[in-house]
């Protein structure tokens, strides 16, 4: 009798579902994974260009059985701490056999977890706008949500609080009542502070060629043993065109960047400029570029060292540089610059960024309209509210 012993062949691997996984690679090919991966433009702004940080999200991932694709796009570093959306933190709760009821409304959000292990245990959150309020997260006016960024632009609680609502709610609901399924990452990216999209996922803020070249003050550091320097306060303090040209340089050597570099041209083209209506025309230029008040009040600033510097409406009788204006009506006028300009800085400073709206409810009338009286006695209100420093 013979015995034919059949030949022993390997079973093929099987990959779930064909998804990568680290756990499949070596450590170089993993980096070079990683890396090709990084230089995709289809990545979230956060990973692009960050080799080691795809590969530390994908290792994080495949440490709670995840795919690569759903990390990358759930799963954020803030801070240097691992967090989950709050959609992914309710997929895991759910698939970890937990029952969870939400109801969204527009002012507030309930989120009920049923865990499977003892159907007895019921967690309830609830998320209001009021709690949003407590939290800092935004204010109320006309009964509705205010958020907005330093260019005076809506933020995510203001366009979309019932989104909000709902993924602060649900953050909450899941860490309460079933802990274990966040393994460790129990924040969502707004909790750690980054600013969010109205899907909970953070933005990260990338300069573009056709966006505004305006921003707030930047105090730049030019050596970390260094104290901060103020480049665009020393341009503003100074009309010499070399000393101008150097800040400039020592600016584009700290790192300046692009928006902060375009207010030092500012500043230089206004000192350069030869008459108060030239001056004039780049605070336009610059107002209607969305330009904060802060940086406005530089220019007007330098307007008011300008001869026969004053700001009446742009089709009224203007004096000649060379020969100011001495009437009472004038001089009314310059008091009224001057006082705007200490108005404008103490709202600056105070971060109120809706100061021309504010103002015209209060006295009916635009800014560049009301009297110096005016003009100052608003700005002593919001200096003792204590907003200004």
């Amino acid at each position: 009798m013979t015995v034919a012993v059949a030949e022993r062949t390997a079973p093929a691997p099987q990959y779930r579902g064909g998804a990568l996984s680290l756990a499949h690679m070596s450590p170089h090919e993993a980096w070079m994974f990683c890396e090709s991966l990084a230089n995709t433009p289809l990545l979230p702004d956060a990973y692009r260009k960050q080799p080691a940080s795809v590969l530390w999200a994908m290792e994080y991932g495949r440490a709670l059985g995840l795919d690569v694709v759903t990390t990358i796009t759930t799963i954020h570093v803030i801070k240097g701490k691992p967090c989950q959306s709050a959609d992914l933190m309710l997929g895991r709760a759910r698939t970890a056999g937990h029952r969870v009821r939400i109801k969204s409304e527009r002012t507030q959000c309930e989120v009920r977890i049923m865990r499977h292990d003892d159907p007895d245990d019921e967690t309830v959150i609830e998320w209001t706008l009021d709690d949003a309020v407590t939290a800092g997260l935004c204010t109320m006016r006309n009964d509705r949500p205010y958020s907005r960024d330093k260019n005076n632009q809506p933020q995510p609680w203001e366009r979309f609080p019932r989104a909000m609502l709902r993924a602060r709610a649900i953050a909450e609901a899941v860490r309460i009542a079933c802990p274990e399924v966040l393994h460790g990452a129990i924040y969502t990216p707004e909790e750690l502070g980054a600013v969010v999209d109205q899907e909970g996922n953070p933005v990260v803020t990338v300069e573009r060629a056709d966006a505004p070249q305006m921003t707030t003050a930047t105090v730049m550091q030019s050596t970390p043993n260094q104290p901060p320097r103020d480049y665009l306060a020393e341009a503003v303090a100074t009309a010499d065109a070399e000393e101008l040209a150097a800040l400039v340089e020592a600016a584009k050597e700290a790192g300046a960047p692009g928006s902060y570099l375009a207010c030092l041209d500012d500043v230089r083209e206004a000192h350069q400029a030869d008459t108060v209506d030239a001056v004039r025309n780049l605070y336009d230029a610059c107002k209607d570029n969305g330009a904060p008040a802060e940086h406005l009040a530089r220019i007007a600033h330098i307007g008011s060292t300008k001869p026969g510097a004053k700001t009446p409406p742009p089709d009224e009788h203007k004096a000649t540089p060379t020969e100011p204006s001495a009437t009472p009506a004038a001089d009314a006028e310059r008091a009224a610059v001057a006082a705007e300009e200490r108005l404008r800085l103490a709202a600056s400073r105070a971060n109120l960024v809706t100061l021309d709206a504010d103002f015209q409810r209060v006295y009916g009338l635009p800014v560049d309209q009301a009297t110096a009286a005016q003009l100052d006695q608003f700005r002593q209100k919001i200096e003792a509210a204590g907003g200004a420093q």
